[in-house]
């Protein structure tokens, strides 16, 4: 019974000390291009999502009309396009990320699901307002308001129906009609 005791508590000090030491003068597993930790998606997702399914809210306070998309889209080219990528335009940022960041824009094979437009709003809405830790997805709640970050979840929760015109323009990352041209350089 002794050197049962012994073992557990040999192991108990030694695995920490031999993760440790692996860690400061080993090769984990760090950079974006390295191989990932033996069940490194189901370590992290499963406790995301759970998370995330506790605490999404379940209704959106307005809804996807043309106002809500257009501003969505501007939200979406001014602080999401430059890791997801315009609509035929894929980040280059977002493909040299660890997990990559989803093109939001591109139909999934074999479905006629576009980006995230799967999951439920309230997901989208956590995502963009928490972010997600060890993924380059930055939390937005401290930088857009609410009401920001449910256009841009509206409107990509809608990627996957027929956008307004005008909202095609932005997530294709075209500048809109409306929009003024910007100003000649000054001659001197």
């Amino acid at each position: 019974m002794g050197r049962v005791l012994l073992g557990i508590i040999l192991c108990l000090i030694l695995l920490p000390l031999a993760i440790l030491a692996w860690s400061h003068w080993g090769h984990p597993p760090v950079a974006v291009a390295d191989v990932p930790f033996p069940y490194e998606r189901q370590m992290v997702g499963i406790p995301l999502q759970a998370r995330i399914e506790r605490e999404m809210p379940a209704t959106a306070p307005m809804q996807p009309d043309e106002a809500t998309l257009t501003a969505g889209a501007e939200v979406y080219g001014d602080q999401c396009a430059v890791c997801h990528g315009f609509y035929g335009k894929p980040s280059p940022l977002g493909s040299n990320m660890y997990p990559k960041a989803p093109q939001l824009w591109v139909q999934h094979k074999n479905s006629s699901v576009v980006g995230v437009s799967d999951d439920p709003p309230g997901e989208t809405y956590w995502k963009v307002s928490n972010g997600i830790r060890l993924t380059g997805m930055p939390q937005f709640k401290s930088t857009l308001s609410e009401t920001e970050i449910w256009q841009v979840t509206l409107l990509l929760a809608n990627a996957d129906k027929p956008l307004p015109p005008a909202v095609l323009q932005i997530v294709r990352g075209e500048m809109p009609d409306s929009a003024p041209a910007p100003a000649a350089p000054a001659s001197h």
